[in-house]
């Protein structure tokens, strides 16, 4: 009678088993693939969102944009006469000397016709500039990316209402 016994327990255990399993929430790698869901959903609804505005505020009818890329001109360089000056020293150092190769960037052909009769001014610009100079100004590329800055500015100031895109150099030789 021991076996039926048992029997009916396990019977017993496992209908109460059941009946709380009902009960219980599901286990959360049941879960889970829910919860993915809704994160991925809103994830792309987000994304979807961000393109949408993207598209609606910035790309001004997307065909305007090739038009005026294509529209664009390559830029002008007109080489500018070398420059060689003494650079400034305190007292007792020896004279040191900086020869520099400078090219302008402009924006077109045109501006290159109007810019050559200036080019005495924005050499004396250059001139009266470099030999301020000290050597340690000139120390690392943040030395000559103030120098470029400067230059720019300088040749700018002397051939306004023109301007120049760049100035670039082909040579920096500190002697």
């Amino acid at each position: 009678m021991a076996p039926k016994k048992k029997q009916a327990e396990v019977e017993a255990e496992a209908e109460e088993e059941q009946a709380e399993g009902a009960s219980k929430p599901l286990p959360l790698l049941k879960r889970l693939p829910l919860k993915l869901i809704i994160i991925a959903a809103t994830g792309l609804l987000v994304l979807g969102g961000g393109v949408a505005g993207y598209l609606m505020f910035f790309n001004k009818g997307g065909s305007g944009h090739t038009a005026t890329a294509a529209a664009v001109k390559p830029p002008v360089f007109l080489d500018m006469p070398d420059a060689l000056v003494n650079l400034s020293n305190t007292g007792s150092e020896r004279t040191q000397y900086l020869k520099v190769k400078v090219v302008l960037e402009l924006p077109d052909q045109t501006m290159a016709q109007q810019v050559q009769p200036m080019l005495p001014r924005v050499m004396d610009a250059f001139q009266t500039y470099l030999r301020e100079l000290r050597p340690t100004d000139l120390d690392g590329s943040a030395g000559l990316y103030r120098l470029k800055e400067e230059l720019t500015r300088r040749v700018n100031a002397s051939i306004a209402p023109n301007k120049v895109n760049a100035i670039l150099f082909k040579e920096i030789v500190v002697q």
